[in-house]
């Protein structure tokens, strides 16, 4: 485990001074500073394009139904878009092979459950959505698995529903579409509130992960009136779920619940690249402080998980590599809004090892969902496979 103080020393500095010092015995030369050797192409093995790496898992991957479609960012899509969506069969298997996926974990769409004021109405339709999905995956149980929609306008609700999805349903754990709006569109909560520590008691009593997945900022804030297109994925998906984990971290909560487990999409929103001036900043404040006792960069080392879904850029992933370790990422893609392929063909040669490669790929989700895929385990490395290459575009 590590200590409060381990955001001092980073996994590059480390690399940088064994370097140094192999150097200094004229074992080896040393990269540029500015290039540590697993950020450089020259210290990760050359892939040919034309082969692709087989037996990811990926569980940032969504699908709606009839009920929350016209509220969801699928709505906007063309019927060929929403098709993908919906689909939980044939089709979709197809992409997950085009994209070397063995298993998916599935989630409905946003803002799914959370924008449904009404909280009876709320609890109906997560209930709905997560038996139509426990439905879906029966049919191809080897490749599909589910993350709870949960009703968190009534805690209670959600607490009692996420345990009949593990324990009824066979769930992987839950994924939530950020804060949740009760009554009205305009009461918004957050899960950092006192009403929510038995629900979180829950999730760590379930031993499941939680995805605490992006919304959209409230378009009425100063700050976005007049430029909608920033409300979104472009800016405020990443704004809203980096407060909304910072709110978690600072309350307090995993003091209390130290064994809790949050999942991060799009390569940790911003966090992970902003962590060490967060802390620095605490420390030295002459105003407010969190409630947490530890650094919040424990927290985000100690409790978070971190996925590709959305953010295929190897400069950021490596970054995200350093502060938080390779064992704490996780591959996704965000289907339908990302292409399999792209995703894919960017990971696939991205300029990382091989090792860290596979463990991102599918060995931290097999650790962590406790699942295994049917791939060769007999080499070190994930399997190659041929792909054909193909004319994908991405999704906007």
């Amino acid at each position: 485990m590590r200590t409060p103080d381990d955001n001092r020393i980073t996994r590059r500095g480390l690399l940088q001074r064994a370097l140094g010092t192999f150097a200094s015995a004229g074992v080896v030369s040393l990269f540029p500073s500015a290039e540590p050797a697993y950020l450089s192409s020259r210290s990760a093995e050359v892939r040919p394009k034309s082969a692709s790496l087989r037996g990811k898992i990926a569980l940032e991957e969504h699908f709606v139904i009839p009920e929350t479609l016209a509220a969801s960012y699928g709505a906007a899509g063309g019927p060929e878009f929403q098709r993908r969506l919906e689909d939980i069969g044939s089709a979709r298997i197809a992409e997950m092979d085009r994209g070397g996926l063995d298993v998916c974990i599935l989630s409905l769409v946003g803002d799914g459950i959370q924008a449904i004021p009404d909280v009876s109405e709320a609890i109906r339709i997560a209930r709905r959505a997560n038996d139509h999905l426990a439905e879906q995956i029966a049919r191809n149980p080897g490749r599909f698995k589910g993350f709870a929609a949960l009703p968190l306008q009534d805690p209670q609700a959600a607490a009692q529903e996420l345990t009949r999805c593990i324990g009824e349903l066979g769930f992987s754990g839950a994924l939530v579409n950020g804060y949740s709006q009760i009554g009205t569109a305009d009461r918004i909560v957050f899960y950092d509130l006192p009403q929510y520590r038995d629900f979180w008691a829950t999730v760590q009593q379930l031993d499941v992960p939680f995805y605490l997945h992006p919304r959209s900022a409230p378009a009425h804030l100063p700050a976005y009136e007049g430029h909608a297109w920033l409300t979104g994925s472009v800016w405020g998906f990443a704004s809203e779920t980096a407060i909304h984990a910072l709110r978690l971290m600072g309350s307090g909560l995993f003091d209390d619940y130290p064994k809790l487990k949050v999942i991060l999409g799009h390569l940790g929103e911003g966090l992970p690249c902003g962590i060490w001036r967060i802390d620095n900043r605490v420390s030295r404040t002459l105003g407010a402080k969190p409630r947490a006792r530890l650094p919040i960069g424990h927290y985000l080392r100690e409790n978070f998980y971190i996925t590709t879904s959305g953010n295929f850029h190897t400069p950021t992933l490596t970054e995200v590599m350093t502060e938080v370790g390779a064992d704490r990422i996780l591959y996704s893609v965000d289907y339908p809004f990302e292409d399999v392929a792209i995703a894919s063909d960017w990971f696939d040669h991205a300029a990382i090892s091989d090792a860290d490669r596979t463990r991102i790929a599918r060995s931290n989700a097999e650790r962590l969902f406790r699942i295994q895929v049917g791939v060769n385990r007999r080499t070190s490395s994930l399997p190659l496979v041929n792909t054909a290459p193909g004319s994908a575009q991405r999704l906007v």
